[in-house]
């Protein structure tokens, strides 16, 4: 969703150890193995698989192989949660980055912050697995994703695999948001509604967006399909502005800095569909943001034009860099259906007079507390959560009590976000770490 560095060892040293002594460090040392990239395997539970990825994804916008996963010792298609592929503290880690600026250079190799670094593996742990969680989902997505799926059936499908391999556990771990898949001139916050038939078309350019959360720390990612070659240059600058937005990102960088250059990426690409060429601009109305725990928006606005906040980024945050390129007017307005729903983080404390609207509150806190929802979830058997509700989970006849707790502003409506009808818009999204040391882009994958 959008908005409107290892440590080194630094284990306090003996006597010189004998020659037993220091073969029986050297064989632990071996045993425990090392954190890995994410261009290669971990030493994990499971031995890795002996196939080779080889299944390409029918759509274009990504790279690489839909079953890279199997080099974990996973199946195919994917089947067992992430957990039990790696050894804990051995989930892999995002690519690294410096922080950029002079100012910085001192991070990499300062022992200070990499004890401070030390002090935080608990996390890194958990958010490098919601993001391996969503690497495996996503290529299995890719997998499958092709012209003729309906929208609610791919959706149901990415979700129940994300819930597989995430082992849903309710508010500890589960699902980040509801996945987006915003089709052409619609930029975001767009998933079908029970009743919805609409189809993939080969013409269609769709930005696929969602989540994996563990202990309310979400990894927000997305990339953009499209089947026909007309649109490679439209995802092609959406992309590089995205990974110009990560370059540019770090400790004490100001946000309108990160915005001017992902504007100057974006910008530096054109697009021709039929006949006619359209420059591609950053929609001026869209941002990354700032992500706390339990918290998707969480306060600070990454822009993607020049101008804006000179606010500074600070270390230890969580960003969503996301970039999005239009052929359009490049300004977005809400409109349509609306699917996406969010209760406040300051939900005001309102006296409710519906009995329904209470109930409903309280599925919802339960179930969601302030990460976000759709109708969709509220409609399944689970309600949102089989760990929670088991199969006796199901909302019926909501929509007043929803629209009651929208009305007094507990619950926080997300429409869609659409550009002028007939234009396009492609959308790239990491989730990033600004480390005491460096820069992890943790959601990074080999598709992009």
């Amino acid at each position: 969703m959008h908005e409107d560095g290892e440590g080194d060892d630094d284990e306090a040293e003996d006597d010189a150890p004998s020659a037993d002594g220091a073969a029986k460090k050297k064989k632990k040392k071996k045993k425990k193995g090392g954190k890995g990239g994410s261009g290669g395997p971990v030493a994990g539970q499971l031995k890795p698989a002996t196939g080779v990825p080889s299944k390409k994804a029918p759509a274009r916008g990504v790279k690489g192989f839909t079953d890279s996963y199997i080099r974990y010792g996973q199946t195919e298609p994917p089947t067992i949660p992430v957990a039990k592929l790696f050894a804990e503290g051995n989930y892999p880690e995002g690519e690294i980055q410096p922080h950029p600026g002079d100012f910085n250079t001192f991070r990499i190799t300062s022992e200070e912050k990499r004890a401070a670094e030390r002090l935080e593996a608990d996390l890194y742990d958990k958010v490098r697995m919601a993001s391996e969680v969503h690497r495996q989902v996503r290529r299995y997505a890719q997998s499958f994703i092709e012209p003729g799926i309906k929208l609610i059936d791919m959706c149901e499908r990415l979700e129940n695999k994300n819930r597989e391999l995430m082992e849903e556990k309710g508010l500890e771990r589960g699902v980040g948001f509801p996945t987006g898949c915003s089709l052409n001139h619609v930029a975001a916050h767009y998933t079908p509604n029970c009743g919805d038939e609409t189809v993939l078309g080969y013409g269609d350019v769709m930005k696929v967006d969602f989540g994996c959360q563990i202990e309310g720390r979400i990894i927000d990612c997305a990339w953009t399909v499209a089947f026909d070659p007309t649109y490679d240059e439209l995802l092609e600058a959406a992309r590089e502005a995205t990974d110009t937005g990560i370059r540019t990102a770090g400790i004490d960088v100001r946000l309108c800095d990160v915005g001017e250059a992902i504007q100057e990426t974006m910008e530096s690409y054109e697009v021709t569909i039929n006949g006619t060429t359209y420059p591609v601009k950053s929609i001026r109305n869209l941002n990354g943001h700032s992500v706390g725990p339990y918290e998707i928006h969480a306060g600070k606005s990454v822009p993607i034009v020049k101008g804006g906040d000179a606010t500074k980024m600070e270390e230890g945050e969580f960003f969503a860099i996301e970039t999005f390129g239009s052929t359009g007017r490049a300004f977005v307005q809400e409109d349509m259906e609306c699917s996406h729903y969010m209760k406040a983080f300051d939900a005001p404390h309102v006296p409710l007079r519906m009995a329904s609207a209470k109930r409903l509150l309280s599925h919802i806190d339960k179930t969601f507390k302030t990460l976000a929802f759709c109708r969709r979830w509220l409609e399944r058997p689970d309600g949102g959560s089989g760990f929670i509700h088991g199969q006796k989970g199901k909302q019926e006849k909501y929509l007043g009590a929803l629209k009651n707790l929208c009305d007094v502003g507990i619950i926080v409506p997300y429409p869609p976000l659409v550009d002028v009808k007939g234009s396009y818009v492609a959308q790239y999204e990491h989730t990033i770490l600004l480390r005491p040391t460096c820069k992890e882009v943790l959601s990074r994958g080999d598709d992009f």
